[in-house]
Order: C-alpha cells, then structure tokens, then sequence
C-alpha cells in the first residue's frame, strides 16, 4: 500500500472543513464575549457566557465545547481572576450539552426545553455550593449577590440558602434563555453543514454510523481496550491529583500559618511602637482622660484597619492577681474593656504566666480562649529603664486560616477538575481517533470478511484495502500487515480452489476411466455410465426444482451423486466375461452370481473410503452400487429394502438404470421404443420404483428424449444386458 497516497486520502477527507470549523468555533468564543457584556450593560441580571460554550458542544462535540468553554473563562479571567475558578462549570456544561445533542434533545423545542434544569444544576447549584467555598462560608460578589442579599436581610434565609437560592433561580432564567437562543441558531443553520462542523480526526476511512454503534456496542471478554486507557488515564491523573493537593495543603497550610504568624507580629510591634511605656500607670490610673488616650487608641483603629485579618487588638500588663486592661478595642461582636479593669488570667496562658510576669518575650501562641481559637503575639513593651510595663497583642481567629486553606483547596480542586474534564476529553479524543476507530475497523472488515466465493472475497479484500489507515504508527503498521496477509491469504486460497477443481476433474475422469474399464469387459454395453448419469443429473434437478427433501437435496449431495453415478456397475469387474459376455439367457446359478456385482461394489468402494479422508461422494457411490437393484416394494437385491429404506440416490438411479436398459439394443433383444420404455417405468411405480421418482421422470419426458438421442447419434444404439 502506498502511504503518502493513503495518508494523502485521509487528510484530505478530515480537513475539508477545517478553515469553516475555525471560523465557527471563533464565532461561539465571540459571543461568550459580546452577550455577557451586553447584558452588563444593559443592566439585565444574567450570564449569558455560556451560549457559544454550549453551540459549540451540541455542532462540534466535546472537544470544541469544552475549548471554547475554557477560553470563555480565561477571557472573562481579565475581568476578575475569580472567574477562572468556575471553569469547571463550563467544561460539565459543555460535557452535558454534548451528551445531550448526541442523543438528540435539541432537535425539538420541548425537548430541548427539559435540558434547562440539567445546565441551571451545574450553573446554579454546583456554582452556588463552590461561590460558598471560595468565600469561605460566606456570600460572594456578582450578578446574584443582591438578590442572595436581600434574602438573608429578610431574616428567613441563612448565607448558604440566601445565595443557593439567588443562584438557582437567576441561573434557571439564564440557562432557559442560552438553550433558546441555541435552539434557533440550531435551526437557522443549514443541515447540510452541520455535519462539517463535528470535529473529527479520521486516520483512516470514516466509519459509518452502523459501524461506530457496533463498535461501541461490540462486547469485550473482559475490560475494553478504550475503558482500560480512560481508566489508567483518570487514575494516574487522580493519584497525581491527590498527592499535589496534598503537598500543596501542607505548603499553604505552613505558609498560611506563618503569614498570618507575621501579621500579628507586625501589629503587636506597630502597637508596641505607638504606646507610650512612660504614660502606662497614667493611663492604668486616669483612663480616657489620661492625656494621649483618645490619640492613641485612634492610631491603634487606624493599626486594625490596615490589617483586616486581625480580630482583636489589646494592651495588657500582667500582674500577680491577673490582669490590667491598658487598651483593648471595641469590635462589633465584642465591646472592648475598660482601661484600668482588673480581669482573671486566661487558662490558657498559665504556663507562660511567669515569663509574662518577668517580662519575657513569648512564642505566638495558638490555643482556645474565651473569644474562641485564636492565634495570639505577644509583644513586650520597655521603659527607658528596660523595664516589661505591659504586652502589646494582636489575635486573629483560627477560623480565619481555616477559611483561607478551604477557600485556597476549593480554587486547587476547581482548577483541577476543569483541566480534568479538558484532559480527559481530548484523551479519549485522540485514543478514539488513533487507536480505537483504526482497530475497530480492522476488526469491523475482519469479521465482515467473506470466504464462501470468489467475487466475496474480493469485495472483502477491498473493503480491508480501502480503510486507508494512516496513523503513521505500529497501528498503521499493524494495518498494512494485516492487509498484505490477508490478501495474500486470500490469493492462496484462489489457488487451492483453482487445484480443487483440477483434483475434482481428475477424479471425475478417473471415475470414467474406472467405469469404462467395467464397461470394456461387457460387449453388450453401450454408453451406459454416461447416459444414465445424465438420467440422475435431470431427476435431482427436477426434484430439487419443486422442494423435495431440502434437507437432503444440498447442492454438495446432488454433485456427490452426480460424480458417483458412473460407479453404479463397477461391481462388474468382479463378474466373468464368460457371464457378461453370454449371448443367451443366464442360469440361475449364473444369474446369481451376477447379482453379487452389488455386494462386491459395495466392498470396492468400502475398500476405496478407507484409504481417503473425505469420503462425501464415495458415500454416495456406495449406495449406488449396492442398492440400485432394489424395488420399492422390497422384492429386490441384495437386502430387499423396500420405500424410503433405500437410499435416495439408489431409487433415483433404479430407474435411470432401468429407463437406459429398455431403450437400448441387447443382443437378446432389440430396443424398445421411448414411449414403450416410458410406459413400463410408469406401470412400474409404486413396485419396482419410487412412484414420485417416476412421475418427475415421465414429466420430463422432453429432456429424456433429447439425452437419449443425443448419446444414440454420437455412439449410435448398442446392446446391453441389464439383468
């Protein structure tokens, strides 16, 4: 096979509508841009970037769709890098409307109608429970957020449901408005180009749709080869998945920890660096009245609100009874204490109770108190003297970390899921194309192939031919093998037929040569092998002609019987000349031993059957030769078999056998004329012979007469003895 003619073919055929695939697939990422920003621009409260996503899926197939879903978010990505965290969405959406249009939901309205809830899911439920995370519990910013706002204002509605609910109800709207407008562009495009816009990647001869339905409905022992790739593929991504994720969490966990560890830090020092340690018994003893406070504890807000991960803000001096509040701000959940106020020791600082006491700096802290799991920095604060007067702290709540590793997980697992999905599909893509398509139609054209004849076996020979497998891989290679072996195969096969038949003739011509032999030794016979031969041959085919014996009657059965006619007599060779020869009319002893030519051809062909493997035809010539003397009414020779005991071609050659001997010349007699002939095999059924078998033979009289003269004009009449 010529590569550069079949790779040549293949490409050709998968790239006719390259350049139109471009343009369309270019368009549907044109519309994610333009009908989003329309709508923003209007004012209208919807997405609308999922249209060109989900055209894209339904015409081209998941590659194209989950493509032009994943550049819809990397274009939209340039607005808020939040938006790259829902690419996922856009892969399951454009996995579904794939799925969806290949089973033909878009092709009417109401059908297309019931897809609605399927796409709101993935937008609105799926996206509501990941915005929840990504906010970490909390309600996120965009298009639903004012009205998941204004339900939790209402006070029916907590942050989950509030923002489930906006979603959900803004998305059904949303997605109901993309799959109509999908719908009519479905139907505006012509037919006839749709199929151009499926993105293919042929190696070899597209199959048909039959064809693709076998294979992926065609059985496997165990797992399938396309099963076995996707498994592997999805495991190993899985497993690489996994242990990243579990990296990345011990790395963002440790670099949370110690960022958020930092930020204390840098406030309990920024607080340090503000109070004045000589004023600290002023302020312990006057309050807010003391002079400073009030400027202070302004600059210490001033500190808080240039670190929103800090909750709590204080300054204590720590003394043997507990402890003195110097400055502790107000929140909106906890109103600060007083300046001066005496409170109890935490628990959780009483093993450090005597380092604080002597003014020692401390490690950050992480425990539980009071305010709930905090991280705490200490930070000591001198006087000009060296002396600890009080601790600058800062708190941030653990939940706050917590909340950052979830939020930064649900990012990781976002981003991961979507380059899934995409990684998948264009595996499953190209195994499809390169792998799976190629072998199953080797496979299709192997099991297709045809050996029952000669013009079969070519139209499946260039069936295999014509597959034009051009991976350019051991698959084309495994390709252009099998095809060269079959063909080649295939050629051997024509030439074992070819000697078949030239064994076959052989053996026909030996079966006359065998039976001429028999005939040379009676010079009463005539052509008689020849001509009752072609009695059987006008019987069988009358016979199979109206239906009889289907079951019998097989085109091998007719053609064994055929070629086995002539061994009818070969018994003979086993009879006297003396007997053969005699003019006149046979004793009984001599009668009886001509009639053990039909044990002895019996024992002939029994001989023969041994020494060959196939004996299809020998059979057939052994029923000849033993039964053929038989009458239908069982008064005949050697078993007296009677009716259907005898065998099929035994009945059919007793009255070829018989017809012959009448209307030829013997010695003892002078032939009878046809019709005389005709009417004693007539009178004759129903005794002598099988009563259907002579009916068929009267009417076929015609061709009888024109065997009949046909061998008298080339031989002209001979005797034969015919006992």
């Amino acid at each position: 096979m010529d590569n550069n003619i079949s790779s040549g073919a293949v490409k050709a055929k998968s790239s006719r509508y390259l350049l139109f695939q471009i343009a369309f697939f270019a368009g549907t990422v044109i519309i994610n841009f333009i009908l989003p920003r329309t709508a923003g621009y209007l004012g209208i409260p919807l997405y609308l970037d999922n249209v060109g996503t989900l055209l894209a899926a339904v015409l081209g197939g998941y590659m194209p769709g989950i493509v032009v879903g994943y550049l819809n978010n990397i274009i939209n990505w340039q607005g808020t890098i939040d938006n790259a965290y829902y690419v996922v969405l856009s892969t399951l959406i454009a996995a579904a409307g794939t799925y969806l249009g290949k089973k033909g939901w878009f092709d009417k309205l109401g059908k297309a109608i019931l897809t609605i809830p399927i796409f709101a899911f993935i937008g609105g439920v799926l996206g509501s429970i990941l915005t929840y995370l990504l906010w970490g519990y909390g309600m996120g910013e965009g298009i639903s957020a004012p009205f998941a706002r204004a339900l939790l204002e209402s006070g029916k509605l907590n942050v989950f449901w509030a923002q489930m609910t906006s979603d959900v109800v803004i998305d059904l709207i949303d997605k109901g408005i993309t799959v109509i407008i999908v719908f009519i562009i479905l139907k505006l495009i012509p037919n006839r180009l749709k199929p151009g816009l499926w993105l293919t990647g042929w190696r070899q001869a597209p199959l048909s749709e039959d064809e693709l339905r076998y294979v992926k409905k065609n059985g496997t022992r165990s797992f399938s080869l396309r099963g076995k790739i996707i498994t592997i593929i999805s495991v190993i991504m899985v497993c690489v998945a996994v242990v990243t994720t579990i990296i990345s969490y011990i790395l963002y966990r440790d670099f949370a920890k110690n960022q958020y560890t930092y930020s204390c830090e840098n406030v309990a020092k920024l607080t340090a660096d503000v109070v004045d340690p000589e004023k600290v018994d002023e302020y312990l003893e006057k309050g807010e009245a003391a002079d400073d406070y009030k400027r202070i504890e302004g600059m210490l807000e001033d500190i808080r609100s240039g670190n929103p991960d800090i909750e709590y803000i204080y300054v204590y001096r720590f003394l043997e009874d507990g402890v003195a509040v110097v400055f502790d701000l107000d929140t909106p959940e906890v109103p600060g204490m007083n300046p001066g106020d005496i409170i109890e020791l935490e628990e959780y600082l009483y093993p450090y109770k005597e380092q604080l006491l002597a003014g020692e700096k401390i490690e950050p802290l992480i425990d539980d108190t009071i305010y709930g799991r905090l991280l705490t920095v200490f930070e000591p604060i001198y006087d000009s003297t060296g002396k600890c007067v009080c601790y600058a702290a800062a708190d941030i709540k653990v939940e706050d970390i917590r909340k950052s590793l979830l939020n930064y997980m649900t990012k990781v697992f976002s981003l991961f899921m979507g380059f899934y999905i995409f990684i998948l599909a264009l595996c499953i893509w190209l195994v499809d194309y390169h792998l799976i398509y190629p072998i199953a139609a080797m496979t299709v054209s192997a099991r297709k192939f045809a050996y029952d004849s000669e013009e079969a076996r070519e139209i499946s020979v260039d069936r295999l031919q014509h597959l034009n497998i051009a991976t350019g891989d051991e698959i084309e290679n495994l390709y252009e093998s099998l095809s060269k072996t079959i063909a080649e195969t295939v050629g051997y096969l024509e030439d074992v037929e070819a000697k078949g038949e030239e064994i076959r003739h052989i053996q026909n011509g030996l079966i006359y040569v065998l039976a001429d032999m028999v005939e040379s030794r009676d010079k009463n016979t005539g052509d008689h092998v020849r001509k009752t031969a072609a009695y059987v041959r006008l019987i069988m085919e009358k016979m199979k002609e109206k239906g009889m014996y289907p079951d019998i009657l097989t085109d091998e059965y007719v053609q064994d019987v055929i070629n086995s006619a002539p061994l009818h007599d070969v018994g003979k060779i086993m009879v006297s000349d003396v007997i053969l020869n005699k003019p006149g009319r046979l004793t009984d002893e001599e009668f009886a031993i001509m009639k053990s030519h039909t044990t002895a051809g019996n024992k002939i062909i029994a001989s023969a059957m041994n020494l060959v493997s196939d004996t299809g035809y020998l059979k057939e010539a052994k029923n000849l030769a033993t039964y053929h003397h038989e009458r239908w009414d069982g008064s005949g020779y050697p078993s007296g078999k009677k009716g259907e005991e005898i065998p099929l071609s035994a009945r059919v050659m007793a009255v070829a056998d018989v017809f012959d001997a009448l209307v030829s010349k013997r010695s003892y007699k002078e032939p009878f004329t046809f019709e005389k002939a005709m009417s004693i095999i007539t009178e004759g059924a129903g005794t002598q012979f099988d009563p259907t078998i002579a009916a068929l033979f009267e009417e076929a009289s015609d061709e009888v007469r024109a065997i009949t003269a046909t061998h008298e004009s080339l031989l002209g009449p001979k005797g034969l003895r015919e006992e």
